[in-house]
């Protein structure tokens, strides 16, 4: 008697197809391509040529074996017999890769083969129909095939991918066993670490969203971590993503996930590996991971991509049996394989667990993580480390901006095709630039003349790489400068701010090329003048408010995200959002918080750096130790830093520079030993305001010599007032808040453990403002 399977694997017609008929060289040379939006007006654009009778999204499922296949196919004319398979393009058809038409075909006859079977049919039109975005023409493929070798195909790629879904439906079964049963590898949680655990999984239980203030010195990365690794299997969680806003959070984050997966039970396979081991990993940067940066990512040009996919499925089954895919396993099974590891990881986040990265790689318009989530349906749950950098981490992913003398540039060394558009939108810049009354200006919209313009050079650009695809060389980045302020101009709104500002030429806001005396750009651009024209998000909700409704649950901590409402309303978190404000783990007469009765605004600052440094001196001999200095700029640190050495010669000071390298940074924070004695003078914000583990005796005290307000500006200005009429007055959303968060972060570098203790000096005296005191910690007993 033969023994059935215990398992069932669902998966879509998309992942079977890619798995089982993508094949030969990796080809990342640019083709262009449609947005998603685009690719919904071709499909309607097609829908509406067919009959009243066209059937459109068909939901289609079928079942081999344990394997269970759905999708949707794009359309069926019944009257006909026909199925489609829609694909939005620019460009020819023959520009599309070999490879990927064939993986096209594939998905086309597996829905055939699905609505055959469902509907009876003896044979079945297949067309695969190309859409042109610009122009909506259709280019048709068809083909004709019987029920019986549609059901061929099927099978065939079902009984390829057999093997592996039952060794992932095997992986995922045990990987859920483990981690019911997970141990906190610490033994005990702190009282603190336990409530925030406690609300992690609660809103993971529910499906809402978290926002954590959690102080240094709790253990946030195991806190969050594991209650989610604990809801995942009761959740049924396909992912769980740690989001990060600096690199050094990553490291932490590995560290935890190596400390849980060690302690998950897990049964032993013959060779004693531990089955259903937690699969972790490490989203790396392109530039990081590339062997062979001069080279183009094609098989023509770079053996890691010749016969890629081929190559393909080995690399990746040695992969998920390693199941640990840090930077250096990718690159190492990579590399055995003759396979380019930056692609190897793209290809293993479909088969991963846990996956630690950057936050762009959920919350940037083309971010991996998010868009492969939706794209295969995937339940995705979100830890996001340092939350209260994700404003303006957020906001620079939906700004851009565009300089005139970028665009002379690339007039100057455009094909003759290219230059009279892009002299063209020079113009128009120069134009608006003379015509403007101050160097900094706001555009309430855009000129009609100058959308225009955008417009002309982009169709331009666009016609020009699609038919010279390999001898666009510079031109194409340039390309997709001005196709991403294109997309955020046509998406402006309140959220975001336009704005233009202008330079002398002798004082340029970007580096002038060095032929731009040769060209003629004729009487209105007479290159006396630079511009900046700017797209700049205040507001990232308008934004992300989708992304965080398409996830399962996120939670975001930090030592600093209060008040609630700031992320709240700035992120466009649901309604619904949870605020947990965990208490500190320190005694508050560890840290001893006071207020030096001086000024540090700008128009004061000269008069008071005696008395600054005396403060500072003071301390100093009071309770000799090594103490952090920071300050609002680096001309503000450098007075400082010399009055203090007149004044105050004994005392040993070191000093941040502007463009540290990594050999400078590591030499500042050597500075700080174990029972070390000197002044480490530092930029508010900067590499070592957060981030930075000095605990001990390595460091005893910090001095804050500003609110970390930004500078007062006509920029500054505008944004003040847009966010003023979006969320009401006296909220400090554009600058208080912020600034106090970036103290309080500084500030965080005194106490790093239950055991130490310190001295904070808040260096002015508008800290003894109500308004001011309301956004400091509540544990602080400042005196």
């Amino acid at each position: 008697m033969t023994e059935i399977p215990s398992w069932t694997y669902t998966v879509s017609v998309r992942s079977l197809c890619e798995f089982t008929a993508k094949g030969g060289s990796l080809d990342r040379r640019f083709t262009p391509s449609a947005t998603s939006l685009e690719g919904q007006a071709g499909q309607m654009a097609v829908y509406a040529r067919r009959s009243p009778g066209y059937e459109t999204e068909l939901p289609l499922e079928g079942q081999y074996g344990q394997l269970r296949v759905r999708g949707r196919a794009d359309g069926y004319e019944a009257d006909v017999n026909r199925l489609e398979e829609i694909k939005t393009i620019r460009g020819p058809v023959e520009l599309i890769p070999e490879n990927r038409r064939v993986l096209h075909w594939a998905q086309l006859e597996t829905y055939g083969a699905l609505i055959a079977a469902d509907r009876g049919l003896a044979e079945l039109e297949l067309a695969l129909v190309y859409v042109d975005a610009d122009t909506q023409h259709e280019t048709v493929l068809r083909q004709t095939l019987t029920a019986a070798a549609l059901q061929a195909g099927f099978e065939a790629r079902c009984r390829e991918f057999e093997a592996w879904a039952a060794q992932e439906a095997a992986h995922r079964a045990a990987r859920d066993a483990g981690l019911a049963a997970l141990p906190f590898p610490l033994g005990e949680l702190r009282p603190g670490q336990r409530l925030l655990a406690e609300a992690v999984y609660r809103v993971a239980a529910n499906g809402r969203c978290l926002l954590a203030q959690a102080p240094t010195g709790i253990g946030k990365t195991l806190g969050t971590l594991y209650p989610l690794l604990r809801a995942m299997p009761l959740q049924r969680l396909d992912k769980i993503g740690y989001m990060t806003c600096k690199g050094t959070g990553r490291i932490t984050a590995l560290e935890a996930l190596h400390a849980l997966r060690e302690a998950a039970p897990a049964k032993r396979n013959a060779e004693g590996a531990p089955q259903g081991a937690l699969r972790v990993l490490t989203l790396v940067a392109k530039e990081q991971a590339c062997e062979h940066p001069t080279k183009a990512c094609h098989g023509d040009a770079c053996p890691l991509a010749h016969g890629f996919y081929d190559k393909l499925p080995a690399a990746r089954a040695e992969a998920v049996q390693a199941g640990w895919l840090d930077a250096a396993a990718q690159r190492r099974i990579a590399l055995q394989h003759d396979v380019c590891p930056y692609y190897l990881g793209q290809e293993l986040l479909r088969w991963a667990d846990v996956v630690v990265g950057d936050v762009h790689h959920a919350f940037d318009p083309y971010g991996q993580l998010y868009g492969l989530a939706q794209a295969q349906g995937w339940k995705l749950a979100l830890l996001v480390d340092e939350a209260h950098n994700l404003i303006d981490r957020a906001r620079d992913m939906y700004s851009t901006s565009l300089s005139l003398a970028r665009v002379r540039e690339a007039a100057a060394n455009a094909p003759a095709s290219l230059r009279a558009p892009l002299r063209g939108l020079a113009k128009e810049l120069a134009t608006l630039g003379h015509a403007q009354a101050a160097d900094y200006q706001p555009l309430p919209t855009v000129p009609d003349a100058l959308g225009e313009a955008l417009q002309r050079v982009n169709a331009a650009l666009g016609e020009y790489v699609q038919n010279h695809p390999l001898e666009v060389g510079p031109l194409l980045e340039f390309y997709f400068e001005c196709l991403g302020l294109q997309r955020l101009l046509d998406r402006l709104d309140t959220h975001s701010l336009c704005d233009l500002q202008r330079a002398n030429a002798a004082r340029p806001l970007t580096e002038a090329p060095a032929n731009l005396s040769l060209l003629d750009d004729g009487p209105e651009d007479d290159g006396s003048i630079d511009v900046l024209l700017s797209v700049r998000n205040i507001v990232p909700g308008h934004f992300l408010k989708e992304r965080f409704e398409g996830l399962s649950s996120v939670t975001l901590f930090s030592a600093t995200l209060g008040p609630p409402d700031y992320p709240r309303h700035l992120l466009g978190l649901p309604d619904d959002t949870a605020w947990i404000d965990v208490p500190a783990p320190f005694p508050a007469e560890h840290l001893t918080v006071q207020v030096a009765n001086l000024s540090t605004r700008w128009e004061h600052r000269d008069a008071s750096l005696n008395a600054l440094v005396d403060v500072l001196a003071t301390q100093y001999g009071e309770h000799p130790g090594n103490y952090l200095a920071f300050f609002s700029s680096f001309d503000y640190l450098d007075k400082a830093a010399a009055r203090l050495a007149l004044r105050h010669p004994h005392v040993p000071q070191w000093r941040q520079s502007r463009a540290m390298g990594d050999a400078a940074r590591r030499g500042f924070l050597d500075r700080f030993v174990e029972d070390g004695r000197g002044v480490g003078f530092a930029v508010l914000g900067g590499a070592f305001a957060e981030g930075v583990d000095l605990p001990g005796t390595r460091l005893i005290g910090a001095f804050i010599a500003t609110l970390g307000l930004p500078p007062v500006s006509p920029l500054q200005e505008q944004v003040r007032e847009r966010l003023d009429a979006m969320f009401g007055a006296d909220h400090g959303y554009a600058d208080l808040v912020p600034g106090l968060q970036k103290v309080v972060q500084a500030a965080g570098r005194v106490l790093r453990s239950v055991d130490d203790r310190g001295w904070v000096w808040l260096m002015d005296q508008r800290y003894r403002r109500p308004e001011v005191r309301a956004l400091l910690p509540a544990w602080w007993r400042v005196q």
